[in-house]
């Protein structure tokens, strides 16, 4: 049975109480000893994340209770793992506070995202900001909207379609290989403006509301990318891994751009990863 909106509005209700119980009342307020490095330095977790992530885990397995879940620190902890996303029949990938980096430096450009999977199929997907109180939201086949706290909302839509050298762009090259990342880099001058927010939440959160034209990715794991991707999709985008084949969820290498349209895909993988 298709994940519907109801179901969504539940999961939106428990990331909000995640985000007032938990996330807010630590944000700028974090102590050294409660931030801790993962793989690298630049690769932080904080107690926050930790704590946001087992609240949502708890109140989603009541909730759905024939789901499993998959939390992105549960998967660096060893607890559970990635392999049996792909065969669940009810799957929610969580980002507890997608934008760590930030939120450990107070600067309120983070959110909370969950994936909605059925099956291997991204079914629904939701970016919450628990700063502004907005979700975003979109469940497969039935579009992509942002809602306010008091209720109301109104639909997402992609940028239009732009030349190449008009194009605002959100691009990480942080994790591509050589040759293709210096390629990359040397030739980013060929659009108006190249960003990075650090956060993957707030980045598909403004493709998908028409504030930038496309995305580069290299680093695809699903609790970065499942719902926004999504939520792109639903709000009218184009978006391939780089060699051309449609995203999976367990295609973690492949890269992924993201455009307003097909052709404005294919310029955008000439201008980057063609040699």
């Amino acid at each position: 049975m298709a994940f519907s909106k109801a179901q969504l509005d539940e999961v939106a209700v428990i990331l909000e109480q995640a985000g007032r119980a938990i996330v807010m009342p630590s944000f700028g307020k974090l102590s050294a000893a409660e931030i801790r490095a993962k793989t690298s330095a630049i690769d932080l977790v904080t107690d926050a994340d930790e704590a946001a992530e087992r609240f949502i885990s708890d109140a989603l397995l009541t909730t759905f209770d024939n789901a499993i879940v998959i939390g992105e620190e549960a998967v660096a902890q060893g607890q559970t793992s990635l392999d049996t996303l792909m065969h669940a029949e009810l799957a929610f990938v969580i980002d507890p506070i997608d934008g760590t980096r930030n939120y450990a430096s107070a600067t309120p450009l983070f959110g909370i995202m969950v994936a909605v999977v059925e099956r291997g199929e991204v079914a629904a997907g939701i970016i919450y900001d628990p700063v502004t109180e907005r979700r975003y939201c979109a469940v497969k086949g039935q579009g992509a909207w942002a809602q306010w706290s008091d209720g109301s909302s109104h639909s997402l839509q992609v940028a239009q379609p732009v030349a190449l050298e008009k194009m605002e762009m959100l691009i990480s090259t942080g994790h591509l290989d050589e040759p293709l990342k210096s390629q990359v880099n040397a030739r980013l001058g060929c659009f108006s403006a190249v960003s990075m927010l650090l956060c993957a939440a707030h980045e598909y959160r403004l493709l998908a509301e028409g504030y930038r034209h496309g995305s580069f990715y290299r680093k695809l794991m699903p609790w970065d990318h499942a719902a926004g991707w999504l939520i792109h999709q639903e709000a009218g985008g184009y978006s391939a891994h780089f060699d051309g084949t449609p995203y999976r969820l367990d295609n973690l290498a492949g890269g992924l751009i993201c455009a307003p349209d097909k052709a404005s895909w294919e310029a955008l993988h000439r201008a980057l990863i063609t040699p």
